[in-house]
């Protein structure tokens, strides 16, 4: 779940808790179940589902792993995972009046929490038969998440990470909004620092081995100005525009990085 100022103050230079191996254990065992949820989840975004489907489900999978669902009143939030259809671009809130159709696109952003520590992922799944730019729009967002880590280490400078977000999707023609930021994560959702889709190489704060951080491009095919509903959670583009939304939970070490929150072979 994205950072904004709607639950802290977080900024880049925030101090950042460097975890124990105890509690880094404990937090693959969350990662791998939201990894779980996206495996199981991802053939049941077809046509005809309701986004109050597929977050029940998601709840469902996680209780049953002995976790608890993250999000669920958090910050008043009322359902266990975020589902945010086409031009929502996140904090979508599930209803049984969503009702997915061919050629939608739906980010899945889920939250389990095992001991006290959680992980935080989001995948963007196509539905149907999608256009190619619809398609395209998933890939690059998914593969800007991974160009951002590319060479991540202990010493690696935050600004580093989000001037790599940046570059790789404005070079492909997309905007990123500026409100929300990705975020540090272990004992509670938004932990520090604030990780902007945005900045300069080699300035910022220094990474150090044991932080957990949560880095989450979202990324939208027209321009970067939202809107939020009434209901005060659910964030779309103002001009109607698609948009897509990739996060994993990543542990910082010495010679590099560890992905938690996809399949253990994936890592």
């Amino acid at each position: 779940m994205s950072y904004s100022r709607r639950f802290a103050n977080l900024s880049m230079a925030d101090p950042v808790v460097i975890k124990s191996s105890r509690e880094i254990e404990l937090m693959r065992v969350a990662g791998q179940v939201v990894a779980k949820v996206f495996s199981e989840l991802e053939k049941e975004c077809r046509p005809g589902v309701s986004t109050l489907y597929l977050s029940r489900k998601g709840e469902e999978i996680i209780r049953e792993a002995g976790c608890s669902p993250t999000f669920k009143g958090y910050g008043g939030f009322p359902e266990a995972l975020c589902v945010s259809v086409n031009d929502t671009l996140i904090h979508g809130i599930p209803t049984s009046s969503i009702i997915l159709k061919d050629g939608d696109i739906v980010s899945l952003d889920v939250g389990a929490t095992y001991q006290g520590y959680c992980c935080d992922a989001c995948r963007t799944f196509p539905v149907g038969i999608c256009n190619e730019k619809a398609l395209q729009l998933i890939k690059d967002t998914q593969d800007s998440f991974w160009y951002s880590i590319e060479g991540l280490k202990e010493g690696t400078q935050l600004g580093t990470i989000c001037h790599r977000v940046q570059e790789y999707c404005e070079k492909r023609h997309y905007s990123l909004p500026r409100e929300y930021t990705g975020h540090g994560c272990g004992t509670t959702l938004h932990e520090g620092p604030a990780i902007p889709n945005c900045g300069t190489a080699n300035t910022g704060l220094m990474l150090k081995s044991g932080m957990t951080l949560c880095i989450e491009p979202m990324v939208c095919q027209g321009k970067p100005k939202l809107r939020t509903l009434s209901d005060g959670w659910t964030t779309k583009t103002k001009d109607g525009k698609l948009s897509a939304h990739y996060e994993n939970t990543v542990l910082v070490t010495k010679d590099g990085y560890e992905v938690l929150t996809v399949p253990k072979e994936g890592r």
